[in-house]
């Protein structure tokens, strides 16, 4: 199971810590944050205490407005859970109840001065794209015109040098040999770098190249959503290629399915315009186009 570390979530949002002991070694494995109204209440019934616990201003003007007693029931009622910290936006004060029951634990007290809707937001965000399932397989990642293109094949099929010649035509690199693929959910693949081959494209007999430096910041993007999965093949002979086919392929990464399609290769064959091809293509099927069926029913006529 993945986690992050509540230090990291310090050092993403600069957050403020109020509590004596930052607890930076805690950790976070569950996405989406909770707003403990029900339990500050007194019903603990399905408390998701495994997630962070954001305090906003509903929050705390209601403990406010409790007395010392209740409101030191209420809190130790919650921070005995042991939650991975508690984080209070709108840099609300008056919060010395809560430093005192939060160091009692050694639980982290952490504070921000965004607006609570927004905050649990872009932290939901970040917790979604950080603790999502992934892994890593062998290709090249493209985005071509908006479009995410995963390009895969044998060692020394041409991958690289077809991401080299998309490149020049204005589009994307993401990664190169090592493409990291993020489950976001049900239905959304996101392919970015694993961080160490950042910016970088490996080229036969050439070596390592960093395009943001040779084509420009434009040439290079962290991330892109992957909407179809290219193989790049050995050309075969005698094999019946049916440009007519109707029904797409499709491949499974996590339990996501992806179109897929296959390009054979031989000399003088454009490889990069056929990607381009393939990627617009895709875009008109979204929109509803299909060329094969029209084609059908041009022939029907």
């Amino acid at each position: 199971m993945k986690k992050i570390t509540v230090q990291q979530l310090i050092d993403r949002f600069q957050l403020e810590i109020l509590s004596d002991d930052a607890g930076s070694e805690r950790t976070v494995s569950k996405t989406r944050v909770h707003r403990p109204g029900l339990e500050f209440a007194g019903y603990y019934d399905f408390f998701p205490q495994e997630r962070i616990q954001v305090l906003g201003k509903k929050e705390i003007t209601y403990l406010h407005t409790l007395t010392e007693e209740e409101r030191n029931e209420r809190i130790h009622n919650v921070v005995r859970y042991h939650p991975p910290c508690f984080i209070v936006t709108r840099n609300q004060e008056g919060l010395t109840y809560l430093i005192e029951h939060c160091n009692r634990e050694g639980i982290p007290l952490l504070r921000t001065t965004e607006d609570t809707s927004k905050f649990i937001g872009v932290v939901d965000s970040y917790l979604t794209k950080m603790l999502a399932p992934e892994i890593q397989v062998h290709g090249v990642c493209v985005n071509v015109a908006g479009i995410g293109v995963l390009l895969r094949g044998k060692s020394g099929i041409g991958k690289s040098e077809t991401a080299l010649t998309l490149i020049r035509r204005g589009h994307r690199l993401v990664s190169d040999d090592a493409v990291v693929l993020k489950k976001m959910n049900a239905e959304t693949l996101i392919g970015t770098h694993d961080g160490k081959t950042r910016e970088f494209l490996a080229l036969r007999s050439i070596g390592l190249i960093n395009v943001a430096r040779i084509y420009g910041r434009s040439a290079f993007q962290e991330e892109t959503r992957i909407v179809l999965d290219i193989e790049l093949a050995k050309w075969k002979e005698n094999e019946l290629n049916n440009e007519l086919q109707l029904e797409p392929g499709y491949v499974e990464y996590m339990g996501v399915k992806v179109p897929t399609i296959q390009i054979q290769l031989q000399p003088g064959r454009d490889v990069a315009s056929l990607v381009e091809a393939a990627a617009n293509s895709w875009y008109l099927q979204l929109q509803g186009y299909s060329a094969a069926e029209d084609f059908i029913q041009r022939l029907n006529m």
